[in-house]
């Protein structure tokens, strides 16, 4: 091989197995480790009435299974999978202009969406109203909804300091970084062997929002983790990633801490929503996004990829 040739991601981490196929082992495994396992494990501690189990308990048990069920196999599958583990799974500090860059992003992408949000429910509503079938399959993802919404409502209710900073621990630091390991560090990773990064963090970002189980942010989940997962190709760091969605998380908790209001974690659009307004927010907030995508292009337009 010629000296100035750069190695093939088959030369620098030496996969064992082929890593489409580690792909959906982590993505099969998680589930089943997670969602099947980490769910009856819950069943056999609180029972069947987990809605009047001790809610400390039930966020240590979140807790527990994000670590054994997410972040351990993550790094347990990148060891045995993949040589050279930190490098895989691209630990690596960012500098802080790549920081201010993608955090600014994340900032925009929070108001864009939020905006979609309200305008996706809106048009969902008048269908269900106008078309019997669509009203059918909204009864049922309402259910789901109502459920999904009912467990971050609890999980997210805090009587002291002590008990928000737990909150913010469980539903901010945990999540970030597990759910960045195995999703934009050992899934996408594997998936960009034999994929191009954009197809790599898409279809990562499409598992990452339908494993969340919420039926009406399910575009705004799959929007985010391709955009988590940008910044983790772009950057070639999954710091860049946890921090994103450390801070994602972080402010649904404190917006739900200061207003106190189901409304935040809810997928019910209010009827005082000026539909104008938010077609007007979501155009703008898509143009600034766009230019700080643009900007971090050419910050890395001359950084080469590894």
């Amino acid at each position: 091989m010629d000296s100035n040739t750069e190695p093939t991601m088959e030369q620098r981490f030496n996969p064992k197995i082929s890593p489409i196929i580690a792909a959906f082992i982590g993505l099969v495994g998680g589930f089943i480790l997670y969602q099947i396992v980490g769910g009856l494990l819950t069943l056999l501690i609180f029972g069947l009435d987990i809605e009047n189990a001790p809610i400390n308990g039930v966020r240590l048990m979140t807790t527990a299974g994000q670590i054994l069920f997410i972040l351990l196999p993550a790094i347990v599958f990148s060891k045995l999978i993949y040589s050279n583990l930190t490098e895989f799974l691209r630990v690596k500090l960012p500098n802080w202009k790549e920081v201010l860059l993608f955090t600014l992003g994340i900032v925009v992408l929070t108001i864009l969406l939020q905006n979609y949000l309200y305008i996706q429910n809106y048009f969902l509503d008048m269908l269900a109203n106008n078309v019997p079938i669509i009203k059918s399959v909204k009864d049922l993802l309402d259910t789901l909804n109502e459920y999904v919404e009912k467990t971050y409502g609890n999980l997210l209710k805090a009587n002291n300091i002590f008990e928000a900073i737990l909150i913010v621990f469980v539903v901010a630091v945990i999540p970030a970084l597990s759910e960045e390991a195995m999703f934009r560090g050992f899934i996408q990773r594997s998936f960009e062997f034999k994929m191009k990064p954009f197809y790599a963090a898409l279809l990562t970002a499409i598992f990452f929002g339908a494993n969340h189980f919420n039926p009406y942010g399910l575009i705004p989940l799959i929007i985010l983790g391709l955009y988590f997962g940008y910044a983790a190709y772009m950057s070639n760091s999954i710091i860049i990633p946890i921090i994103l969605h450390f801070l994602n998380n972080f402010t649904a908790v404190m917006l739900y801490f200061v207003f106190g209001d189901d409304e935040l974690i809810s997928s019910t659009i209010s009827k005082s929503v000026d539909l104008s307004s938010s077609f007007a927010v979501l155009v703008a907030m898509s143009v600034i996004f766009s230019g700080l995508i643009f900007l971090i292009k050419k910050y890395y337009s001359n950084t080469i990829k590894i």
